[in-house]
């Protein structure tokens, strides 16, 4: 990003971006008319969140609006998700947006602050659903003038923040049939508004959770000898398997193993008779994915032999890595340069952050990236999955410029 552009960044954009490419249609007018309306939504939805597979009364609000602009949504089998067919063909691209939020309180003070207690939107679905039905509302109007070459399929999916997600549910509902390729956004706070981070290949990783349980005879910790110490035995579990597994995987395969709980007895003198180590699992190579499961558990049992114990291992799969497609990733980085301007696209960093967008391009060319939400100048640097967590609502009209511009390019592409 040059001087000039983070100067630019940091007054704010104006609300047609410099080189802007407008659509056929006159999007930038339809913007400009529908903009705060969109807006409203977005803080609708914010103040009243939905958890994971609970979100019915958002879907329900997109469907009302999918539907009063003449379109047929399909609510899927759960009535906690829909899906939106717009325009004709045989070849579909599919846009996905995620509708659930997370159990953390809102802490901003905000008029859409949220209205559930422990219960907020940190992660910006909010942003991606109202960004999804925007583009919807305008991919309509073309429709109806026939200046839309093909058929759009609008997906919107629960449950993206349990594990393994919602998407394998969407497509079990038929989501996937006849699409040639499937795009998606994800708030980025750590870009300012404006800027789009794509990457081709390796975006994000595979996310799996591991519990390993011990047991074995307790006693004095004045006689460890007696014993099968739980303790030293959940130590070396906590440090060798971590490091073990590194130098058993290529170092490019981008794995990373981290305990987040671990629980063993009360009493200074005391060996328990039984203790516990739960972590994550994160891979960006999907053939190293495939290995760890069975890898993991050998080291476990390998390390504990020595000791004693007794163990069981629980290895949960969650999600694949999110590997986007190279001609995907073109198409959506060509869109977002035409809809914000050239130099709007900047490169993306690969996150160990799981994503079940995954799901869709194990068999489907696709790609994800980044939207910049952040405030320019604000001394608050936000995060996602964050209490405090917000964006610059600006940030709504560049997405819905970025996927139309991407929705068409796609349909006229030959790629797939």
């Amino acid at each position: 990003m040059t001087s000039s552009r983070a100067e630019r960044l940091s007054e704010g954009w104006p609300e047609t971006p410099p080189g802007a490419d407008p659509l056929p249609g006159q999007l930038d007018r339809w913007l400009a008319s529908r903009g705060a309306e969109l807006v409203a939504i977005r803080r609708h939805i914010h103040a009243h969140p939905e958890l994971s597979g609970h979100e019915f009364e958002t879907a329900a609000l997109i469907a009302r609006e999918l539907t009063r602009a003449g379109l047929a949504p399909r609510m899927l089998p759960k009535g906690n998700g829909l899906m939106c067919d717009i325009g004709r063909g045989d070849r579909v691209i599919a846009l996905r947006a995620d509708l659930d939020a997370l159990p953390l309180p809102d802490t901003k003070d905000v008029p859409y602050r949220s209205t559930v207690d422990n219960v907020c939107h940190a992660c910006g679905h909010d942003v991606h659903t109202t960004i999804l039905l925007g583009v919807g509302l305008a991919l309509a109007q073309l429709a109806e003038r026939g200046e839309l070459p093909g058929r759009v399929r609008l997906l919107f999916q629960p449950a993206e923040e349990t594990m393994p997600g919602g998407a394998p549910e969407v497509i079990a509902a038929g989501a996937m049939e006849d699409v040639a390729a499937i795009f998606a956004l994800h708030c980025a706070p750590q870009l300012p508004v404006g800027l789009v981070g794509v990457r081709s290949g390796p975006f994000t990783a595979a996310a799996d959770k591991i519990e390993v349980r011990l047991t074995g005879r307790g006693g004095h910790t004045a006689r460890p000898h007696l014993t099968a110490d739980l303790v030293h035995a959940l130590g070396r579990i906590l440090v060798d398997v971590p490091s073990l597994l590194d130098r058993k995987l290529d170092a490019r395969a981008g794995v990373s193993m981290v305990w987040g709980a671990v629980r063993a007895g009360e009493a200074a003198n005391a060996i328990p008779i039984e203790g516990m180590a739960r972590g994550t699992i994160r891979v960006l190579s999907r053939e190293a994915w495939q290995e760890v499961p069975e890898l993991v558990t050998k080291l476990v049992h390998d390390v504990i032999a020595p000791t004693g114990a007794d163990v069981e291992v629980t290895y949960t799969r969650g999600v694949p890595p999110v590997v986007n497609d190279r001609i995907a990733t073109a198409i959506i980085a060509g869109a977002a340069a035409a809809a914000l301007g050239p130099d709007s696209v900047t490169e993306a960093e690969i996150s160990m952050g799981g994503e079940d967008f995954a799901f869709y391009l194990e068999n489907t060319p696709g790609s994800m990236i980044r939207l910049g939400t952040g405030v320019p100048g604000a001394d608050t640097k936000f995060d996602i999955h964050q209490s405090a967590f917000d964006i610059d609502e600006r940030a709504i009209g560049y997405g819905v410029r970025i996927m139309v511009h991407t929705a068409l390019a796609a349909l006229g592409a030959g790629a797939f």
